[in-house]
């Protein structure tokens, strides 16, 4: 198969910038010109304060019928079954999920309410986001692409897109889905991994990725997976790299309750956030002639701005960076290997390709 041209494809992506708008990038390889503010900690409030929003909702219906069962002349309360297997959905891992969701990452795809927040919010520190002008992105000559590209931002050290928090809270959920869905009929822990891990490789090959705007974002992947970790954890306990990360809550009493242990706040979303989703140290695969031409423009423009933030790295440091990312603290994203990477390590410092 003949590899298609960048003007062909360009006609292709105007052609279906209805579909287009579907795919959110970003851009990591230029470096904001100022250091921006780490904005770890007030997105981890937000995300606390939608959690607790949820499990008081959950627990003002478990409440309600509780005096359902303990009234029956009252009205509206259903059949004592009814009754019964509602008060179980409530106390359930998936009513929590499901209420969270709700509040973060529901929305148009790839466009959810948290995704919107970090765009919007008036952070405390400041930068908090950056965007590179269009004169300067890597997607200069794919324009559907710069038009929908989300600003990068800081939290607990690392840099990504704010489009990482819309895949981590909306097909994080999904991915959460498609793992109890599996789990339910009886698959391994494992099992049910993979298949939700597939579901994310066709969706970045399709209607997420390749098929809209030319790109399969292993950070993509990487936000997927660590979004249905996070799920998983508010009713559960995770071990992550080894460190066991207690619930976010826990049921009590027949009610919800946020586990506030000490570490309560610094393991709500430290834990997921890492270098995974940064698509110049992750990078992403791209259609041969736009692969082509973002190489030249990293080459050209902002090799010497890496340089200049990390005089101590070495080419193969960051080598080593970016192959450390290919599995999530030992686990199978679904990353997608090759030797064509628009890394910083061969494109930037004397590595062969």
């Amino acid at each position: 198969m003949r590899p298609i041209s960048l003007p062909a494809f360009l006609l292709f992506a105007l052609l279906t910038q209805t579909a287009a708008v579907f795919s959110f990038e970003t851009d990591q390889y230029n470096l904001p010109p100022t250091p921006l503010a780490d904005i770890g900690d007030e997105v981890a409030e937000y995300t606390e304060e939608n959690l607790v929003k949820a499990i008081d909702k959950l627990n003002a219906e478990i409440i309600r019928l509780q005096k359902c069962q303990n009234d029956l002349s009252q009205s509206k309360c259903g059949t004592p079954q009814s009754q019964k297997k509602k008060l179980a959905y409530l106390r359930s891992d998936e009513a929590v999920a499901r209420e969270l969701y709700k509040l973060l990452g529901s929305g148009i795809v790839a466009s959810t309410k948290a995704g919107t927040w970090m765009d919007s919010h008036n952070f405390r520190g400041q930068p908090a986001r950056y965007k590179t002008s269009f004169g300067s992105s890597i997607f200069i000559y794919l324009p559907t692409n710069y038009f929908t590209i989300s600003p990068t931002v800081k939290m607990y050290g690392h840099s990504f897109g704010t489009d990482k928090i819309a895949h981590f809270f909306q097909q994080g959920y999904t991915y959460h889905r498609i793992y109890s869905r599996a789990a339910a009929k009886g698959k391994t822990k494992s099992e049910a991994t993979k298949k939700a891990v597939e579901w994310g490789r066709v969706s970045e090959f399709t209607y997420y990725g390749t098929f809209v705007s030319g790109v399969f974002s292993n950070a993509d992947l990487a936000a997927n997976y660590a979004g249905m970790q996070f799920y998983q954890g508010l009713t559960r306990p995770l071990t992550i790299g080894g460190q066991v990360r207690p619930a976010s809550t826990v049921l009590t009493d027949g009610v919800w309750k946020i586990n506030r242990t000490r570490a309560w706040r610094s393991t709500l979303l430290l834990p997921f956030i890492s270098d995974h989703l940064n698509e110049a140290l992750n990078p992403s695969l791209f259609i041969p002639a736009l692969r082509s031409a973002i190489r030249a423009i990293v080459r050209k423009q902002s090799c010497s701005g890496w340089k200049a933030a990390y005089p101590d790295m070495t080419g193969n440091q960051f080598e080593l960076v970016t192959n450390s990312l290919v599995l999530w603290n030992g686990e199978d994203y679904g990353h997608k290997n090759s030797e064509k990477f628009v890394t910083i390590a061969k494109t930037c410092f004397d590595i062969p390709q």
